[in-house]
């Protein structure tokens, strides 16, 4: 399961779009620091080719990749020094797999908060370099330590010295010039800053399209080319309320396109390098999803550690492929089925069958 972390300033709409992406209740009122704890909820990530694979096997059952949603409070300036809730929740999002900064874009009376996204960023990147600052600054003393008895612990230091002093002068490792073979080096230090990074600028219910067209541009060159998305969350969040078969009409109907969860996880799994295949049969059809790359082994050790283990082959076939086809043994009879080794790299939309022998 993939995990998100949503991260804003207080009043940034941040946990509106939490309840909209999980059909949670996290608290929302017009003032600071309304969330308190960290509250986590899950979504469904919608693919219209599950069910599609589902029926050429007649499977009883469907079941859809899901995501993980961290909703923490709200990271007020002068967190790293105790201002606001401090920065004690961050503990909670340094184990997620992708950071969702919520930048909020309306100005209202009611609710008070900066609504400048492009300063809500610089608030957030700044607090967050700082939190990385100090924890790393931790690990850099005991890594010098352990340097004095072990010279090969030396280029560690190197490395951490570096992250250190981009951070030191408040820019997130996510945009910083540290190379990317550094970063990933620095993966075990657990930084928030380290990170993929996406961005969210919530927008008013009325706000013009041109408006949206030019602010998104100019959050996404701040952050270095990140993906960024214009959402309404308190819009989403009211839809989300709604019974499942009055929500698609809803949605269309408020010009909300295919919803915030949908474009989130499009865009998150983008900025991750996630791709899905499938596996089916007449109990189960799943989604899986898997960084690109992996090898057909690597794939069948996220069904089972144990197919993985005693990987054999995959017998394997593209998902339009077998729609056309009609069934598996169908396509079995008609030689459409690869047998591919462990070292095959299973490619988006692929339908797996793994052999295997412990």
């Amino acid at each position: 399961m993939q995990r998100f972390g949503l991260v804003g300033l207080p009043n940034s709409g941040k946990s509106s779009l939490f309840n909209a992406l999980t059909g949670g209740d996290s608290p929302v009122a017009p003032y600071a620091f309304t969330t308190v704890d960290t509250h986590l909820g899950e979504a469904k990530v919608a693919d219209e080719r599950l069910e599609l694979v589902a029926a050429t096997s007649g499977s009883a059952k469907i079941t859809p990749a899901t995501v993980q949603f961290s909703d923490i409070g709200g990271l007020a300036a002068g967190a790293a020094r105790g201002e606001g809730l401090g920065n004690r929740f961050l503990g909670g999002i340094r184990e997620v797999d992708a950071v969702v900064l919520v930048l909020r874009a309306f100005g209202s009376e009611e609710v008070e908060g900066v609504d400048d996204p492009l300063e809500s960023l610089l608030t957030l990147e700044l607090e967050l370099s700082l939190a990385d600052l100090e924890s790393l600054e931790r690990q850099v003393d005991k890594k010098r330590r352990q340097a004095k008895g072990d010279a090969s612990v030396g280029p560690e230091v190197e490395r951490m010295q570096r992250a250190a002093a981009a951070l030191a002068a408040g820019t997130p490792l996510w945009r910083s010039a540290l190379p990317n073979a550094d970063r990933e080096l620095l993966g075990p230090c657990f930084l928030l800053t380290n990170k993929p990074v996406v961005a969210v600028v919530n927008v008013a219910e009325e706000a013009p399209a041109a408006d949206v067209e030019a602010v998104v541009p100019e959050v996404n060159s701040a952050l270095g080319g990140a993906e960024t998305l214009a959402v309404c969350a308190r819009l989403e969040a009211e839809v989300a309320e709604l019974p499942e078969t009055e929500r698609v009409e809803m949605a269309e109907s408020l010009g909300l396109g295919e919803g915030a969860l949908a474009r989130l996880v499009a865009a998150s799994y983008r900025t991750l390098g996630l791709r899905t295949f499938f596996t089916t049969a007449p109990k189960e059809t799943r989604a899986w999803p898997f960084p690109a790359g992996s090898t057909a082994d690597v794939c069948a050790g996220l069904v089972h550690t144990d197919f993985q283990r005693g990987f054999i082959r995959a017998e394997t076939i593209q998902w339009e492929d077998l729609l056309a086809i009609g069934s598996w043994s169908a396509a079995r009879a008609a030689g459409l089925l690869r047998a591919e080794g462990r070292g095959y790299v299973v490619q988006d939309g692929d339908v797996l069958e793994v052999r295997f022998n412990v």
